[in-house]
């Protein structure tokens, strides 16, 4: 599937102009840093309440904002024409979806310099990152592409949130209801337990295990977010 990314470069504009003038979708941005504010000093272990603001900030920013922006253009009926101009697939999505990772990667980028985290391993850290945006990038999209208007997607993303933002805190359950323990294979929980690894004594293995379940996520996410976006194609 070809790529123009003159094409992509061309909606990540046109994005961007829309997004700048959505002040509601706008403010979204200040979010994650207003809660590092406020639990970098809370009583709760460092690392708790980073991975708390992490997996908060994935859905309030990739998730909800690309849910809004693929919203947006079903409700005023210009996901059609976009679909049917020249731009291939992979184009419209790269380019919706490069605006989301941009800003999302400097805020959180913000949010942990202002928690002062230092990872045991810096790219095992910017992998989950990386991984985690495009992943919850491609949640919205899903989102997006089921929702008709703004207030649909903003409601859209709930079982996300929920799911996703309350899976680490259920896996404590594990021990009374062996069920929860499917709880633990959400990438947020794996990048809690990303993390929690501390200190020069961590092998490979523990390192590459969350790696690799976050990044199945992401994979199968994907394309099943391109798979709906072409469907969309066919049936509108």
């Amino acid at each position: 599937m070809s790529i123009s990314l003159k094409r992509a470069q061309a909606i990540f504009v046109k994005d961007y102009k829309e997004f700048s003038r959505n002040y509601a979708v706008s403010i979204m941005l200040l979010f994650p840093i207003v809660f590092a504010f406020i639990l970098r000093s809370a009583p709760t272990p460092l690392t708790g309440a980073f991975a708390l603001v992490l997996n908060t900030s994935f859905v309030i920013l990739p998730c909800f904002t690309q849910a809004c922006l693929v919203a947006e253009e079903k409700e005023h009926n210009t996901l059609r024409s976009l679909m049917m101009t020249p731009a291939s697939t992979m184009d419209v999505l790269l380019g919706k979806s490069a605006l989301t990772f941009v800003m999302s990667a400097v805020v959180l980028g913000i949010t942990t310099f202002i928690f002062g985290y230092e990872p045991a391993s810096i790219w095992a850290f910017t992998a989950a990152i990386i991984f985690s945006i495009i992943l919850y990038t491609a949640a919205g999209t899903i989102c997006g592409l089921f929702s008709k208007t703004l207030l649909e997607a903003t409601l859209s993303i709930m079982p996300v949130l929920i799911i996703f933002t309350v899976a680490p805190s259920g896996v404590l359950l594990a021990d009374d209801f062996p069920i929860f323990k499917v709880l633990d294979y959400l990438p947020s929980s794996q990048l809690v337990h990303l993390l929690g690894i501390q200190g020069t004594g961590f092998t490979t293995g523990e390192l590459l295990k969350p790696l690799l379940i976050i990044l199945a996520w992401t994979v199968a996410l994907t394309i099943w977010s391109v798979v709906l976006y072409q469907r969309r194609l066919k049936d509108e």
